[in-house]
């Protein structure tokens, strides 16, 4: 399913833009053809969507895709009521109302992540990384509160947001003596590429063949877009998942979304270490 879904997002984008060219065109060869302008506006909405997305470090938007699906739903519409042209409602229905669904419904979920071993209460297993210096790093020597967030990689724009949102409260949880680690299964290259974006000292490390979040029960096979593989990024990745630990390993909060588009406020990580004492 993970592979399906891989081919789905990547066959996606360029559909959207197979057909945001094929409207542009037809308008261009006949600018009367209203059904192809409406056409054109369904398959932008979704480009748009990305490109905000990539642009403005967004790390929710389970709002703003429901407005892509309402403003689809309005293009068919809209072309419906205009000459009727096949063609442009089959890019609109296609590409835009149920390449938008399949997004919204099916691809960006993971489905239910009931997982014993990240319960409140439950000991972390010792887990082992390496960081961006190429140290290995083993959680059962640290000693301190942990705060843990298995991101998807460099690729994904809302790990990024999430990350950038965290660096922002780095001297607040650095105070409270937590250890902030950033893991992912990305090489090591991207990871230290990562680090370098920020000047908050936290720890980026690399889950490496994705061995922790495996033992985790995290890992996300194939979850890699399809065709990503050419910018060094394997093709299998990891649920975005937050783990937060006392000093003892005691797993005081685990956020594991079902959704990747649905991250945890980061105000919710001061919070939970102020009701433990830390």
């Amino acid at each position: 399913m993970d592979r399906l879904k891989s081919l789905f997002i990547s066959a996606w984008m360029t559909l959207l833009m197979l057909g945001a060219a094929r409207s542009g065109w037809a308008i261009y060869k006949d600018p009367s053809a209203a059904a192809w302008y409406w056409a054109l506006f369904c398959m932008l909405a979704p480009l748009a969507f990305f490109a905000w997305i990539f642009t403005f470090n967004v790390a929710r938007t389970q709002v703003a895709s429901k407005a892509v699906l309402g403003i689809t739903l309005f293009t068919l519409l809209g072309a419906v009521l205009s000459p009727v042209i096949i063609e442009a409602l089959a890019w609109i229905l296609g590409a835009g109302v149920l390449g938008t669904v399949l997004y919204e419904w099916w691809y960006s979920s993971f489905g239910e992540r009931h997982n014993e071993i990240l319960s409140v209460g439950q000991i972390l297993p010792d887990l082992e990384f390496i960081d961006a210096a190429g140290k290995e790093i083993e959680t059962g020597k640290l000693n301190k509160p942990m705060l843990m967030i298995f991101y998807r990689g460099n690729w994904c724009p809302l790990c990024m947001a999430q990350i950038k949102e965290i660096a922002g409260q780095y001297r607040e949880l650095a105070a409270k003596g937590v250890e902030i680690m950033l893991i992912s299964p990305q090489s090591q290259s991207h990871t230290v590429d990562l680090a370098q974006r920020f000047e908050a000292p936290m720890s980026f490390l690399v889950d490496t063949d994705n061995a922790m979040a495996k033992r985790l029960g995290i890992a996300a096979a194939n979850g890699l877009p399809l065709g990503m593989e050419v910018l060094g990024y394997d093709s299998d990745t990891v649920m975005p998942t937050v783990i937060m630990t006392d000093s003892a390993g005691k797993i005081l909060f685990a956020d594991l979304t079902d959704n990747y588009r649905v991250r945890p406020e980061p105000e919710i990580f001061l919070q939970v270490f102020a009701q433990a004492g830390i």
